[in-house]
Formats: structure tokens, sequence, C-alpha cells
């Protein structure tokens, strides 16, 4: 089942109804054997939730309750603490079969790595404990009209033992089925915290405004934050996640996610490509071979674009390795391979998702263009998705590092 991403009066969203506690993802293996088996029915109705502006409530429950998203959770707390190589996989896998699910696991894994770096003893055993559980966590972190996505005007003050915390945020991915929204926001000396509230708090509404042309499966919609009261136990101090004197591998952590969630879309692209030539799609008039898969420019282009999702595959088991590295050795030296190792992966697979799924079209001729077929969201999704930072400025502390050793900066979009 799916619901319709306009909701009730003005499209104020409801919270997510009860559903079963999530199975315990136990390692790695079973990681990546859980996200092949759930991602045929992910992947069912993709063209008409796309087209009918469907949001796939029934297939987040499926992969939420698959426990897939607590698999990073220590081994302390129960988790399995899958190697970030396995993460990488699992969101290529679920982001091929759809890309917009795929994206609505980034902000909650992206939290749960915050949690383990910054969050007390406390904090983290109570909030690990609900994602096992299978709570869901939605973003609220963008804002619209300041200088740079990294300037805030949601704030909060202390009162007794709870914080109240007021803002306006857009981009909201997630929030419109989480069962806990982190709200980033500004304490009095500028410093950014996670404040968690309930999905149900007073003062906290999630409205879907969701206009983009692409990844419209996230409702990626806008929430106000009225005077809501969150207990001071739910306010994580994000901010010392990326402390020059003790950096974290959290900003590589988020960038890490975004660049799998290409890579799938890049995946799926190409897969759709090779059945429509091989089905559908006629030998230009010029060539000698009698189907199109045997045209032998369409085979060089082929090859190409395996041979760049390969590449970029490729970077993105090194940028998973270089983050359990610095995981555990927790240095400057080795977050900035991090940091490094993940940009390298964001250039290819921010490219391959381009070119894939431009040359779709080119490929498989103008029968593919119908709309009833759907194949024009690959490349909506892919020009919309690898929108969140500018892979110029990639290229940019890739080259600064090797030219100048100059560290990349420690915020969440390196």
């Amino acid at each position: 089942m799916s619901i319709s991403l306009v909701i009730g009066d003005g499209g104020v969203v409801p919270p997510p109804s009860v559903r079963p506690v999530a199975n315990i993802i136990h390692d790695d293996a079973e990681a990546v054997a859980v996200a092949r088996d759930i991602a045929t029915r992910l992947g069912e109705g993709a063209v008409e939730r796309d087209r009918k502006d469907l949001f796939p409530a029934a297939e987040l429950d499926i992969y939420s309750t698959s426990g897939l998203w607590g698999m990073t959770v220590p081994r302390a707390y129960g988790g399995a603490e899958v190697s970030y190589v396995t993460v990488g996989n699992v969101i290529q896998v679920i982001s091929a079969a759809d890309s917009s699910i795929g994206q609505l696991t980034q902000n909650h894994l992206a939290t749960v790595a915050v949690i383990r770096s910054a969050g007390t003893d406390e904090q983290k055993a109570d909030l690990f404990a609900e994602i096992l559980r299978g709570k869901r966590f939605g973003n609220a972190f963008s804002e619209i009209g300041t200088r740079t996505v990294s300037d805030l005007k949601t704030t909060f003050v202390r009162e007794g033992q709870d914080v109240i915390v007021n803002g306006v945020k857009h981009y909201a991915s997630g929030a419109i089925a989480a069962d806990l929204v982190q709200i980033v926001a500004l304490d009095d000396e500028g410093r950014g915290w996670l404040t968690i509230a309930d999905r149900t708090a007073s003062g906290l509404t999630v409205i879907n405004d969701w206009a983009a042309f692409g990844q419209r499966g996230t409702g990626s919609g806008k929430v106000l934050i009225e005077n809501v009261r969150i207990p001071e136990q739910r306010v994580i101090a994000a901010w010392k996640a990326y402390l020059p004197e003790k950096p974290t591998p959290d900003s590589a952590i988020s960038q890490f996610i975004q660049a799998a969630i290409d890579a799938g879309i890049a995946e799926a692209a190409i897969a759709a490509t090779e059945n429509f030539v091989r089905t559908r799609t006629r030998s230009w008039v010029d060539s000698p071979a009698e189907k199109a898969s045997d045209d032998p420019y369409t085979i060089h282009a082929f090859g190409g674009l395996h041979v760049r999702l390969s590449a970029a595959k490729a970077l993105l088991d090194i940028a998973g390795r270089a983050i359990d590295e610095a995981i555990n050795e927790n240095s400057a030296d080795s977050v900035a391979a991090a940091q490094i190792a993940t940009a390298k992966a964001k250039i290819l697979t921010t490219e391959i998702a381009i070119e894939s799924t431009n040359r779709l079209f080119e490929l498989a001729g103008t029968a593919s263009t119908n709309r009833a077929l759907g194949l024009d969201r690959f490349w909506r999704n892919a020009r919309v998705h690898t929108l969140h930072d500018p892979v110029r400025w990639k290229y940019a502390i890739v080259g600064d590092y090797y030219l100048n050793g100059r560290r990349p900066p420690l915020h969440p979009w390196s």
C-alpha cells in the first residue's frame, strides 16, 4: 500500500501507524542477504508511485522492520555494527529498487553515527534500544533563506530538565514517516545540537510541500517547530563530532551514504537501458547489425558505462574501509583519509548517475521516452539527489589534500 503525499488539511501529514517490532540483524552477511531479499518488493510499483506522487508507506515499513535501519548500532548495545562497506552495498541494493526509499535511510543512519560519536552513555543506551526496536528517525536540518546551508536560525533554550525549540526546517527527508525527528538547533553559543523530538510532540508539524521533480517519494517537505518541548536526555551535542582536536568520521559517513544512493540509481538505470535495448530498440539505419544490441557503437557505450560504474563502486568500497579504519583509530589523519576516499567515490557516483540516466534515452531511442514507461524517473532522481553537494568542491578538497596537505573541513558535507 502507498499513500498520497498530500494528506489532510494543507498537506499536514499525520504520524506513522504502529508497526511490528523490527528484526535484529546479526552480521554483515545477513544485512546484505536481507537487502537483496526485500529489494524486489520495494521496487514493485515504483513507476506508479512516482507518477501519482504516492509515498511508499508499506514499502518503508517492510524496509525498516527488516532490521536494516539498526545495522550500524554498536555491538555493545545489541546491534550488528556492520562494516561501512556493507552499509554501502545495502544502500546501493535498496536504491536500485527505489532511490527515494534508499534516501529515507540516509539521515537515520547519519544520526546513528552522531549518537555513537557524541551521545552520552545514557543517550546511547536509550536511543540505540529504540532504533533496534524499529524506530525511524526523520530529518529536520536544512533551512532556506540563509547565506549557506550551514547557517541556521533554529534555536533552543533550556527550561528546567527540558529544552524549548523554535524554527522552520525544509528538505526534511524522512520526517513525513518518522517516529523521532532529529532537529538541528543552535544553543546560545551558536553550536549545533541534535534535539530529538517525538513525531507526535506538541508544536511539531510536518507539512508536505515537496515540489522537486525527482526523489518524489521522499516527501522531503517542511517541519514547523513551535515551542516544542524536548527532554534534555534527548539533546545530543552534535557539534562535538566535528572538533578539529578530536574529529570523527561522521562527515564522511553522511557523504558516503549519499554516494551509495547515486550508485544504486546508476546501476538501475543501466540495467533498464540494457533491457530496453535488447527487447525494444531498433538498429540504426546505417548499422549492419540485425539487432540494436549487436551494434558496435552501442556495445562500446555500454562497455564504458560498466567500466565507470565498476570504478565508482570500487571507490565506495575503499571509502567504506577507510571509514571503518577512522572509527577504530579516531585520529585526525584517519578521519581526513576517510573524507578524501569518500569524496573520490562521491565524484564518480555523481558522474555515473548523471551519465547513465542521460544515456538511457540516447541508447534506447525515442520509444523509451513514453511517459507510461516511467524511465525518466531515473534521470530526474539522479539530477535531484546529486544536488545535495556540488562535486566541484569534492575535486577541490581532493586536490588541496594532495597538493598542499590540507585536510578537508569538518562538517556534514565533506
